[in-house]
């Protein structure tokens, strides 16, 4: 049942991240300039690639533009999960590029939660990390099958620390209704992801990165990033836009902007979280093809989301994340399902945004020396490591050192356009209709996946 009808929660104002209120923006581009490293977005990508190219070379002149403020877009609203997991299909790279390769792209992301997190610690960042690893659940048989063939998957791409449980164990964790099984992946932290993304973005500022928000970026080309206030001209430009990069002249179908929507409950009491569990701060999910995501919050709520609408005609964008009340009806549905010891719990918040989906859901790094371009991005929501890597692996490509990261599978893949519209709006949305149907299937007792969810996942062209 919905929360009680007599609370309305906050909706949009970005996101719960900012509860606190939303920040003082930095002043804007106050004209023309120039620099030797431009870089178009102020999220996790943006910040984490000036923070590696100012601590490799305190020298460089790097100027971030960035539209609204720093981590306004994904980076701000997320579900807080700094994940080892990858973004993209790792049987179609290791086709491509070999097993080896693959293995050390995972490796690499498992390695990252930990960087993150000792960078947060030698840079003061309080971003409420706790690395309780990834508590995956199964609540019918079909998810039950599918989650052994997961853990075995991690297993073979050497993902060390795979832990599978049966529900009395699990629940020895987290007290989900109707839980069959679950497996632990001990590589994720809880973070709040605003403090993050806000503490970095002091921290690359005091590394001596200039910051100009309110500061829209119209056009990016070879040498120059354009805005409505003046130039800044740079040898290096990267683009950093991950779901708004729709808006940039000849880039409306390279990625689709995927739409996100979250929940938070009010602050949850001590006695009913002695009924709940949750003391190790794991993220949660299950294993449906409409699937869930949560977190217990810093300030003892819970933040738990999911698809919703998932995109809108035209890879339209919001602009403050403001959702329509059906998704928080649906979302309110799903949390009472698993956690019906909350039924009682107001909603306090609901918000949304966007992450960049590429036509193939394989993330990407390039960089060209011959333009002086660069980008990073297409995350299909595991950005907040990968985005860390991903500047790491910048960092890199743009001083022009060969290493074991300018090496992953992921440098310098292109993926195709995603079709025009209204292919583009009608298949998304077949596909999570297929999607929803086929989890309505399996909730009745359907042993194994539905064929509509593999049909689902052919035409999209969607990781299993």
């Amino acid at each position: 049942m919905p929360a009680p009808a007599h609370v309305r929660p906050v909706n949009g104002h970005v996101s719960h991240w900012f509860d606190g209120g939303l920040p003082a923006t930095r002043s804007p581009l106050p004209g023309s300039r120039d620099a030797d490293v431009c870089i178009v977005g102020a999220g996790y990508t943006g910040l984490w690639t000036a923070y590696y190219l100012k601590r490799a070379d305190p020298t460089l002149r790097v100027a971030i533009l960035e539209s609204r403020f720093a981590g306004f877009g994904a980076s701000g609203r997320n579900g807080g999960w700094l994940s080892g997991l990858v973004p993209g299909d790792r049987e179609q790279l290791a086709k491509r590029h070999g097993r080896e390769r693959v293995v050390a792209w995972q490796r690499a992301l498992n390695d990252t939660v930990d960087e993150v997190i000792d960078v947060a610690g030698r840079e003061g960042i309080d971003a409420g990390i706790v690395k309780g690893g990834l508590l995956e659940v199964a609540r019918n048989p079909a998810q039950a099958a599918r989650l052994v063939a997961s853990a075995e998957a991690e297993r073979r791409w050497q993902v060390d620390g795979i832990q599978e449980l049966t529900k009395e164990d699990a629940a020895q964790r987290i007290q989900i209704d109707g839980m069959i099984s679950a497996y632990h992946n001990p590589h994720c932290a809880r973070i709040q992801p605003a403090w993050l993304v806000r503490g970095l973005a002091d921290v690359v500022e005091r590394l001596g990165v200039d910051i100009y928000e309110r500061t829209q970026v119209t056009q990016i080309s070879a040498g120059q990033a354009t805005t409505g206030w003046g130039t800044v001209s740079a040898p290096i430009v990267l683009r950093a836009t991950e779901g708004f990069t729709v808006g940039l002249p000849g880039l409306k179908r390279q990625w689709l902007p995927m739409n996100s929507s979250m929940i938070a409950t009010d602050p949850i009491p001590g006695p009913l979280w002695e009924k709940i569990g949750w003391q190790g701060r794991e993220t949660l999910a299950d294993n449906a093809h409409g699937f869930f995501y949560a977190q217990r919050t810093v300030d003892d709520r819970i933040a738990i989301g999911g698809r919703g609408v998932p995109y809108r005609f035209g890879s339209r964008t919001d602009r403050d994340g403001r959702v329509p009340e059906r998704t928080i009806t649906n979302l309110r549905t799903v949390l009472n399902a698993i956690l019906p010891q909350l039924v009682d719990v107001p909603t306090a918040h609901a918000w949304c945004g966007v992450l960049a989906v590429p036509r193939d859901w394989e993330a990407a790094v390039d960089f060209d020396k011959t333009t002086g371009l660069g980008w990073a991005g297409g995350y299909v929501g595991h950005g907040v490591t990968a985005a860390n890597l991903a500047g790491r692996t910048l960092t890199d490509l743009v001083l022009d050192r060969a290493t074991p990261l300018t090496a992953l599978p992921w440098v310098g893949h292109r993926a195709r356009r995603w079709e025009p519209e209204p292919l583009r709006w009608l298949g998304v949305r077949g596909m999570y209709l297929a999607y929803r149907a086929a989890d309505w299937h399996e909730a009745r007792g359907r042993p194994t996946t539905s064929p509509i969810a593999v049909v689902a996942d052919r035409i999209a062209a969607r990781p299993h």
